[in-house]
Protein backbone atom coordinates (compact mmCIF):
# COMPACT_ATOMS: atom_id res chain seq x y z
CA UNK A 1 0.00 0.00 0.00
CA UNK A 2 1.23 3.43 -0.72
CA UNK A 3 1.01 6.37 1.62
CA UNK A 4 -1.73 7.94 -0.49
CA UNK A 5 -3.91 4.85 -0.24
CA UNK A 6 -3.49 4.76 3.54
CA UNK A 7 -4.34 8.46 3.77
CA UNK A 8 -7.44 7.89 1.64
CA UNK A 9 -8.55 5.01 3.86
CA UNK A 10 -7.89 7.19 6.89
CA UNK A 11 -10.01 10.02 5.44
CA UNK A 12 -12.85 7.64 4.61
CA UNK A 13 -12.76 5.99 8.03
CA UNK A 14 -12.69 9.35 9.82
CA UNK A 15 -15.90 10.40 8.09
CA UNK A 16 -17.82 7.12 8.43
CA UNK A 17 -19.30 7.77 11.91
CA UNK A 18 -21.07 10.91 10.79
CA UNK A 19 -23.02 9.49 7.86
CA UNK A 20 -25.18 6.86 9.56
CA UNK A 21 -27.50 6.74 12.55
CA UNK A 22 -26.58 3.12 13.24
CA UNK A 23 -23.71 2.19 15.51
CA UNK A 24 -20.86 0.93 13.30
CA UNK A 25 -23.35 0.81 10.40
CA UNK A 26 -24.83 -2.38 11.88
CA UNK A 27 -26.59 -1.85 15.21
CA UNK A 28 -29.64 0.43 15.46
CA UNK A 29 -29.73 2.59 18.57
CA UNK A 30 -32.69 2.66 20.91
CA UNK A 31 -32.92 6.44 21.21
CA UNK A 32 -36.10 8.49 21.41
CA UNK A 33 -35.59 10.16 18.03
CA UNK A 34 -33.48 7.26 16.64
CA UNK A 35 -30.43 9.45 16.00
CA UNK A 36 -26.87 8.92 17.08
CA UNK A 37 -25.53 11.56 19.46
CA UNK A 38 -22.03 13.02 19.54
CA UNK A 39 -20.73 10.58 22.16
CA UNK A 40 -21.48 7.54 19.98
CA UNK A 41 -19.82 9.23 17.00
CA UNK A 42 -16.69 9.92 19.05
CA UNK A 43 -16.60 6.30 20.27
CA UNK A 44 -16.77 5.12 16.67
CA UNK A 45 -14.07 7.64 15.71
CA UNK A 46 -11.66 6.33 18.34
CA UNK A 47 -12.37 2.73 17.39
CA UNK A 48 -11.83 3.43 13.70
CA UNK A 49 -8.58 5.28 14.51
CA UNK A 50 -7.20 2.12 16.12
CA UNK A 51 -8.46 -0.08 13.27
CA UNK A 52 -6.78 2.12 10.66
CA UNK A 53 -3.63 2.13 12.79
CA UNK A 54 -3.66 -1.67 12.87
CA UNK A 55 -4.07 -1.69 9.09
CA UNK A 56 -1.11 0.67 8.73
CA UNK A 57 1.07 -1.50 10.99
CA UNK A 58 0.10 -4.56 8.94
CA UNK A 59 0.92 -2.71 5.70
CA UNK A 60 4.29 -1.60 7.04
CA UNK A 61 5.15 -5.10 8.24
CA UNK A 62 4.09 -6.62 4.90
CA UNK A 63 6.05 -4.04 2.90
CA UNK A 64 9.25 -3.66 4.90
CA UNK A 65 9.27 -6.77 7.08
CA UNK A 66 9.48 -4.80 10.31
CA UNK A 67 7.71 -1.94 12.05
CA UNK A 68 9.65 1.20 12.90
CA UNK A 69 9.45 2.19 16.58
CA UNK A 70 7.33 5.28 17.21
CA UNK A 71 7.23 7.71 20.11
CA UNK A 72 4.26 9.50 21.58
CA UNK A 73 4.71 12.36 19.08
CA UNK A 74 3.76 10.09 16.19
CA UNK A 75 0.53 9.02 17.87
CA UNK A 76 -0.34 12.60 18.83
CA UNK A 77 0.12 13.78 15.24
CA UNK A 78 -1.81 10.89 13.68
CA UNK A 79 -4.71 11.23 16.13
CA UNK A 80 -5.06 14.94 15.43
CA UNK A 81 -4.74 14.29 11.69
CA UNK A 82 -7.59 11.79 12.05
CA UNK A 83 -9.67 14.48 13.80
CA UNK A 84 -8.90 16.97 11.02
CA UNK A 85 -9.95 14.39 8.44
CA UNK A 86 -13.24 13.91 10.35
CA UNK A 87 -14.12 17.60 10.14
CA UNK A 88 -16.18 17.46 6.89
CA UNK A 89 -18.42 14.73 8.31
CA UNK A 90 -18.74 16.61 11.61
CA UNK A 91 -19.83 19.75 9.78
CA UNK A 92 -22.34 17.77 7.74
CA UNK A 93 -23.90 15.92 10.68
CA UNK A 94 -23.65 18.32 13.62
CA UNK A 95 -23.31 21.86 12.35
CA UNK A 96 -25.72 21.61 9.41
CA UNK A 97 -28.14 19.44 11.44
CA UNK A 98 -28.68 17.09 8.52
CA UNK A 99 -30.36 13.75 9.06
CA UNK A 100 -29.94 10.87 6.71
Amino acid sequence: MTNWVLLGIMFLAANLPWFSDKLFYMFPLKAANNTKNLAWCLLELVTLYFLVGALAVYAERATFGQVAPQGWEFYAVTSFLFLVFAFPGFVYKVLWKKTI
